[in-house]
């Protein structure tokens, strides 16, 4: 079995989240999914096999559990069909995922994800949430998927030091982290932790920007947006809100294949 291993959101050098992607020509159990998703050990590997010339299914797995939305690994399926399929730039895919039906354009370089918006309500923090982030708190709020907190600064932000045992006892997929850019590029900056599902911390989070764009359009006014994910790699995202969606544009680049069998 080929799997592809292609860096989404990235910019120049090694930003970027790396995820594998599995080109199926049709379904394979679970437990196979799984195991990929275990021996590629990255954030989240993704399976995608065809209904018709640009509808597809798609799954995605975190070496430890299979999740409902991905935004980085959508990008790079994305980006491995145009390029392997030859499909022209003005084709959108159709991907039918767990959380309904996704769409993938390019334009250049660029791809876009059309991704519902998973907007967060304010919450009392949970016993535990803040201690484990070392942090005060601007905001708690909770989406369907996360936790989402803003702290004061992006330097508040760059110095977090979670507590990762801490965090995977939560009852959420993970905590969003978010902050004011202090970088003139960008509008706000973030950071994404999932212990629950096997990412202590994942590089760049495009189905947490599901959550951020409707956040920070209450709080700023607009509805697009330069976005940093400030983790180790780092990670770039054009984001839009529309409604209720949002639209998520990034670059992504082939890294390389491997061949095995689960």
């Amino acid at each position: 079995m080929l799997v592809h291993q292609v860096d989404a959101f990235c910019g120049e050098g090694f930003l970027g989240n790396p995820a594998g992607v599995c080109l199926l020509d049709e379904p394979i159990p679970d437990e196979w999914m799984q195991s990929m998703a275990k021996k590629m050990n990255l954030s989240e590997t993704a399976f995608v096999w065809p209904l018709d010339r640009y509808e597809f299914h798609l799954r995605w797995f975190t070496p430890n559990a299979e999740v409902k939305l991905c935004g980085h690994a959508t990008l790079a399926t994305g980006h491995l069909l145009f390029e392997d399929e030859l499909l022209d730039t003005d084709d959108v895919l159709r991907f039918e995922t767990l959380s309904g039906l996704l769409l993938v354009s390019k334009d250049g370089e660029l791809l876009t994800l059309d991704f519902p918006a998973k907007p967060a309500t304010p919450t009392k923090p949970p016993d535990g949430l803040l201690s484990a982030l070392g942090a005060s708190a601007v905001y708690v709020g909770r989406s369907e998927f996360d936790y989402l907190v803003e702290v004061e600064s992006t330097k508040a932000l760059r110095n977090l030091k979670p507590d990762f045992a801490v965090l995977r006892k939560l009852p959420v997929r993970g905590v969003i982290v978010t902050a004011p850019s202090d970088d003139a590029r960008f509008d706000f900056m973030s950071r994404f932790f999932a212990p629950a599902v096997g990412v202590d911390e994942d590089p760049v989070t495009g189905s947490a920007h599901c959550t951020l764009a409707t956040y920070w359009a209450a709080k700023l006014g607009k509805t697009k947006f330069d976005a940093c994910q400030v983790s180790a790699r780092g990670g770039l995202l054009k984001v839009e809100l529309a409604g209720d969606r949002v639209r998520l544009r990034g670059k992504a680049k082939t890294m390389g294949e491997f061949d095995f069998e689960p």
